[in-house]
């Protein structure tokens, strides 16, 4: 009926008109007039407000809707989330990156959760004989010819992510945890702040388009600066980014309000003024541009490796890259590839959804291209997108990556529990915040021996599944390692659906598969726009 739409408030409004009569003789029911007159003039305010209709038509009970709506995220992931729910890290992936970083028990009983005879699900080969591996450092060597001081890089490191969108406690943690366990820490593109150096952790140091800690007053590159902060012993690399995964073609504004005077000192931007990404890069136009511009980073660092990330977007755009490389003879030392499925504080969710390409098919669309011009010996992959397991890590090998970065996997080792709360400046956990009362949460020594642990244990069980292989080195995983159910009863080998493509094929001209040749044809170094009216 509708009349019971009004009842809260006409219970309200009774109960604060009886407990004001009864204050007559007693003063135990002021607590009751309180609340029962601050709900009934609540229920006032909701009649008479214009913005919400539910609240119009339900004083006070509609409250509850926006109440359940706000805790929704908490609930379904405590109470009703299955373990292979994915939103977006199912329940069973970050439970294995938190026992791995604590150094518990990461074992499993009862077989496995996976629907095995389901479409789409993947498993790796292993032999009669496998092998057992001892020394799970496992390690590659960044660095062309042109490189006069390559990198020896673990396979696994953590993917980029600025101070500023990561508190304090976060990038310190992280870079120490680093630097406990040899490998590399990605300082996004926010700059090498004063955290990073404090840890002394190798540095991947990105530059993107706003050319953090190494522009001058109007924003542009500053050759001056970014080779004063290049020539730090902690910087092993330089990348560029092009782009990222979750929001490709985006540039982004960091708003006047939130900028404080450490995110200033590292960024190299000024206080009380927005600080802004552009979409793209002022350095370089053209491919060729941006291969000289490559060259010009690679001397000014005093010939440390150089690379780019980008999540593919045209594929003709990146063989227009290679193309330039091919005539100017300048290569980057490597690439990172980003898959669209990678994450980010915050993303327009059309963005997050459907901009971009995944991993998986990115990954091997470069690795191939490389293949067709014979750089791909010259040029190291890395790629990055969910990789938090070793099956992860392994795939990916599989189909042609150098190594693998990761982001949220150890997001979660320093205690994100994934409330994706991390655009609001509220994360409960100390880590996406610039709240100084929140950061303090997140204990910097214990968060960093559990990046170490995390590190430790994932490549001690990539390890084993290398060795359970018959291999002796994960580098050594082929696309024929991996199998996939392709329907509800066949399967296919990797190398059926993601083959490496001949050497040399794009210059030969004689192979014109899953329409490579097509797109090669369509390219050129002068300009990433196309000649025609495709893309």
């Amino acid at each position: 009926m509708p009349i019971l739409r009004f009842t809260p408030l006409a219970l309200c409004a009774l109960a604060a008109l009886g407990s004001l009569i009864g204050l007559i003789w007693t003063d135990w029911l002021l607590p009751t007039f309180v609340i029962s007159a601050g709900l009934t003039a609540l229920g006032i305010r909701d009649l008479i407000q214009t913005k919400h209709a539910v609240l119009r038509n339900y004083p006070i009970l509609g409250h509850l809707r926006y109440f359940f709506e706000m805790i929704r995220p908490e609930i379904r992931q405590y109470l009703l989330e299955a373990d292979e729910d994915e939103v977006p890290f199912s329940r069973e992936a970050r439970d294995i990156v938190y026992q791995r970083a604590k150094n518990v028990e990461d074992k499993r009983p009862f077989g496995t959760k996976k629907r095995v005879n389901d479409s789409g699900y993947q498993w790796i080969t292993h032999s009669i004989r496998p092998r057992k591996i001892t020394d799970n450092d496992f390690r590659v060597l960044i660095g062309g010819p042109d490189c006069r001081k390559p990198y020896n890089a673990s396979i696994y490191n953590i993917s980029a992510m600025s101070f500023g969108a990561l508190s304090a406690n976060a990038i310190l943690a992280l870079n120490k945890g680093a630097k406990m366990g040899g490998f590399a820490h990605d300082t996004g593109e926010g700059g090498i702040s004063r955290y990073h150096k404090e840890g002394g952790g190798d540095l991947i140091y990105e530059i993107g388009s706003g050319y953090f800690g190494c522009r001058n007053d109007e924003g542009q590159f500053d050759p001056a600066r970014f080779a004063e902060t290049a020539s730090l012993d902690q910087v092993k690399m330089i990348e560029l980014k092009l782009s990222q995964g979750a929001k490709p073609g985006q540039g982004g504004v960091l708003p006047a309000a939130k900028i404080t005077p450490e995110i200033a000192e590292a960024r190299h931007i000024p206080m009380g003024q927005d600080c802004i990404s552009p979409p793209s890069h002022s350095a370089f136009e053209t491919p060729i541009e941006m291969m000289e511009f490559i060259g010009q980073l690679r001397e000014l660092s005093g010939g440390k490796p150089v690379g780019f990330k980008l999540c593919i977007g045209h594929r003709r755009e990146f063989m227009c890259i290679v193309r330039a490389m091919l005539e100017t003879g300048i290569t980057p030392d490597f690439i990172v590839i980003d898959g669209k499925e990678g994450g980010t504080g915050a993303a327009p969710l059309e963005f997050a959804n459907h901009m971009g390409m995944p991993l998986v098919e990115g990954l091997t669309f470069a690795h191939n291209t490389l293949r067709g011009v014979g750089l791909r010996d010259r040029i190291r992959i890395g790629a990055s997108g969910k990789l938090v397991t070793s099956f992860d890590i392994a795939r990916t090998l599989a189909l042609g990556a150098d190594w693998a970065n990761s982001a949220r996997g150890f997001m979660f080792s320093i205690g994100c529990i994934q409330a994706q709360a991390c655009h609001t400046n509220h994360c409960p956990t100390g880590v996406a915040t610039q709240d100084k009362q929140r950061q303090r949460a997140l204990v910097v020594p214990d968060k960093a021996q559990r990046v170490l642990n995390f590190h430790r244990n994932t490549l001690k069980a990539l390890g084993d599944m290398t060795g359970a292989a018959g291999l002796t080195h994960p580098l050594q995983f082929l696309p024929h390692h991996l199998l996939m159910r392709e329907n509800d009863r066949d399967m296919v080998t990797g190398d059926e659906v993601y083959p490496y493509m001949p050497e040399g094929f794009l210059l030969r001209e004689d192979d014109d598969r899953f329409g490579y040749l097509t797109r090669w044809r369509r390219s050129s170094s002068a300009s990433f726009f196309p000649f025609d009216n495709g893309v």
